[in-house]
């Protein structure tokens, strides 16, 4: 039940599936698979869709590191919030975008698991949305040159930690993709 009054809509986040950021990630294709099938679910049930997508000296507007994966097709009406933080509400419209949707709850999927994924969903939790993890929905690149543990490990992680998350008022917690629910929450 989310803290956001007269907000008892829900919403799937896709979080930075471009080009530069999936390329080489583990379960990169299983993973880009799962989004488009929940895009396509979310879609069906009048679900709105928001887009994400990173800049950065890595990601330069307009490269092809910078696009999404061909795989996944962005609708027309679909928001696209452009960002350069690693949580998807600082310095964004993607507040207004789902307060103008009635949307207390999300549901994220995307990359990078370890940076904008945790980043955003600990930014929409503190803010008083419900927010769930899809389990089998996002990835990270191997970063374990840099003393990082393998992305396997990151993403088995995320998911054991974000499933135990509380706080008052709102649920946490993660969802493999085919258990999904798109359905309407209470607010408190």
């Amino acid at each position: 039940m989310t803290t956001l009054t007269d907000r008892p809509n829900t919403a799937l986040v896709v979080i930075d599936v471009q080009n530069g950021v999936v390329a080489g990630a583990p379960r990169r294709d299983e993973v880009v698979a799962a989004i488009q099938t929940l895009v396509d679910r979310a879609r069906s049930a009048d679900v709105p869709v928001i887009w994400v997508q990173h800049s950065s000296d890595e990601l330069v507007e307009g490269s092809d590191a910078w696009e999404y994966v061909p795989e996944l097709r962005r609708g027309e009406a679909d928001p696209l919030i452009p960002k350069r933080y690693g949580d998807s509400f600082e310095a964004t419209e993607l507040e207004s975008v789902l307060a103008e949707r009635g949307v207390g709850r999300l549901i994220v999927t995307g990359a990078q698991t370890d940076a904008c994924v945790r980043s955003t969903l600990h930014g929409a939790f503190t803010r008083g949305y419900d927010t769930i993890l899809v389990a089998d929905a996002h990835t990270t690149e191997d970063l374990t040159a840099y003393g990082a543990p393998p992305p396997e490990q990151v993403i088995a992680h995320t998911n054991l930690y974000w499933d135990f998350q509380s706080a008052p008022g709102r649920t946490a917690g993660t969802v493999q993709s085919a258990e999904v629910s798109f359905d309407p929450v209470t607010t408190g």
